[in-house]
């Protein structure tokens, strides 16, 4: 066997040397993905491949940047940040929340349960994106942190796509290229059976083990756990009017409270004492449909947000010694008028709460280190907090745009249907489904910067241009044919196994659509040379593309969750090696039981 190219050597040496430094964690994920693109466009200029110009390897180098594959990710980034800025998906993300309340296993079982039976015959890249942002939601609620589910929940809808024929694009590649090779086609549900019960070995890991190997990435909030005080106000259209306390009291999220509670039935234009966490006063204000604030002050923020096309802000800021404000009450500092923002809570850190019991409204006074909770304009918080000689603290967040909370979840279910349908491609639907987020005012143009990962962005280009490299070196190529070198000593059940490792180390390093390419004629012409059936050899080529747990880079859902859950490379490779080993023995078992080698 002759030996690799020079250039075959290099896109080895690159491949080895960039994983171990993203396993090494030294150098950061956006500086290593650069090196290796500049490396490989300077490398390939100087030294170009045979039968290439220079300006061939600078557009290899470069073109993942501009590939089908990072504008549908960058896509679906946009879709995902339109449902969660416009509150869509907050029905869902409830009514999630009220199985994990009755228990944490049940809840991440139903959700992996859901995930895997979508994915069979839906696209899982849909399906993922409709549940990012959910669980992000749901682990902002005080669920399971999003670190926790959301590469389960990666794995549950890879091994769930991993099922069906049109489950993953890949599925389809490899099936059209063993066609062309002379095979006849396979059926929706052609392997179904053998991936179910290769299903029930992986789940009880992916439900019971993988969220244990995790850490919580949430990151430390100061603001998370402050206790808000305010007052509820009952306007006539509250659904409280003729209800008694301890109708509602169910309804209410935990970490709130009802600070006085009335003699008889809530009645129109009552005025309550409340105290919660932020969220919890959100939530409290949407089911008992009250108010927190003023009304006139907040039709007055809405209207100037709807006429400016500017979002409404959420900001927490602290009173310090030279403010105005010390020593006044809500009702006379005229915070709502000078500066037309709302006050929508107090909190005190380690201090009693004093109340100002000549007010009729029962205002508290306002002390040095009080935290005020405050909507309004950018402009105006701003002037808010120089004027009253306030300081901001970290926890800005805009107010979700509910009116066009139908109008996203329309956009994104007609895009996942279309993609899904096989009507438009998944790069093309996403990509519509952005461009009308946009149109709508769904997600606004400078908040892009907010949905899109510059990580995730470079990381794609990188993991597209050296699986570019790797393949037209003919690096692929030669590994695989030095794999069939000892293939002919091993039983049937061993070969399947080598072919499937060897696609899975393939697809974890470069790319699917890569090992998909170069894995089925390797495959189809092994079965030959040796006597064996060809369709369980090209089902392990299949499944050992889906296999790709084990690297943020050889799939595009993997990349999706990265930024979400705050995972690093090590996440991805204490996860996913003992997911791929579980896979690979025991779908290699089943393939030989069942095609009797």
């Amino acid at each position: 066997m002759e030996a690799p190219t020079l250039h075959a050597f290099a896109a080895m040496a690159l491949t080895v040397v960039v994983f171990y430094l993203f396993v090494r964690g030294k150098m950061s994920i956006e500086i290593v993905s650069l090196l290796a693109i500049a490396i490989i466009a300077v490398g390939l200029y100087f030294y170009p491949m045979p039968h290439t110009q220079p300006t061939d390897g600078l557009q290899l180098a470069f073109a993942g940047f501009g590939h089908y594959a990072l504008i549908t990710i960058c896509a679906l980034m946009v879709m995902g940040r339109g449902l969660v800025v416009t509150g869509a998906l907050e029905p869902a993300a409830r009514m999630l929340e009220r199985v994990f309340k009755f228990n944490l296993q049940t809840g991440l079982l139903l959700s992996l349960v859901l995930a895997f039976v979508l994915s069979m015959g839906v696209n899982n890249t849909p399906v993922l994106v409709l549940l990012i942002p959910i669980f992000v939601t749901l682990a902002a609620r005080g669920a399971m942190p999003a670190s926790k589910t959301l590469m389960p929940l990666n794995a549950s809808s890879l091994l769930g796509g991993l099922a069906t024929t049109i489950g993953t694009s890949t599925n389809i590649l490899v099936v059209a290229i063993a066609v062309d090779l002379g095979m006849p086609r396979m059926g929706v549900f052609h392997f179904t059976p053998i991936v179910l019960m290769a299903s029930l070995v992986a789940l009880p890991y992916i439900w019971l083990v993988m969220p244990r190997m995790l850490r919580d990435n949430t990151p430390e909030i100061g603001h998370g756990n402050r206790w808000f005080h305010t007052r509820l106000r009952v306007p006539p259209s509250s659904n409280l009017i003729g209800k008694h306390f301890d109708e509602v009291v169910d309804m209410l999220p935990d970490d709130f409270r009802f600070e006085e509670r009335p003699d008889g039935p809530f009645a129109s234009g009552q005025r309550l004492r409340i105290s919660g966490t932020h969220d919890a006063l959100e939530d409290a204000v949407r089911v008992l449909e009250g108010q927190i604030a003023p009304g006139w002050v907040v039709d007055q923020i809405q209207r100037q947000s709807a006429s400016k096309r500017q979002d409404m802000k959420v900001v927490e800021m602290v009173i310090t010694s030279d403010s105005r404000l010390i020593e006044r009450t809500l009702a006379t500092s005229g915070i709502a008028d000078r500066f037309g923002v709302a006050v929508l809570g107090i909190h005190r850190p380690d201090r009693p709460l004093m109340f100002d019991q000549e007010q009729s409204t029962g205002d508290l006074r306002f002390a040095e280190g009080d935290v005020l909770l405050v909507m309004g304009l950018s402009e105006a918080l701003s002037e808010f907090i120089q004027s009253d000689s306030l300081l901001q603290l970290e926890g800005e967040r805009e107010v979700p745009r509910r009116a066009k909370a139908w109008l996203a979840a329309t956009i994104m279910g007609v895009s996942v249907g279309m993609a899904s349908l096989g009507i438009l491609p998944i790069a093309i639907a996403s990509l519509g489904g952005a461009i009308l987020m946009f149109l709508t005012g769904c997600v606004k143009f400078d908040r892009v910067g907010r949905a899109l990962s510059g990580q995730v962005i470079v990381l794609v280009a990188a993991s597209i241009a050296i699986g570019r490299f790797v393949l037209d070196s003919g690096a692929a190529g030669w590994l695989g044919e030095t794999l069939s070198l000892g293939l002919q000593y091993l039983p049937p059940a061993g070969v399947i196994a080598a072919v499937m490792i060897f696609v899975t180390v393939l697809t974890n390093f470069a790319s699917n659509a890569t090992a998909a390419t170069v894995g089925t004629p390797i495959a189809f012409s092994i079965a030959t040379e040796l006597g064996l059936p060809q369709e369980p050899l090209v089902l392990a080529v299949l499944f050992g593309c889906n296999l790709c747990y084990a690297t943020p880079i050889a799939y595009q859902t993997n990349m999706l969750i990265m930024a979400e859950g705050s995972y690093n490379f090590p996440d991805y490779m204490r996860t996913g090696v003992p997911l791929v080993l579980i896979m690979v023995v025991t779908l290699s078992y089943l393939l030989a039981m069942t095609y009797g080698m």
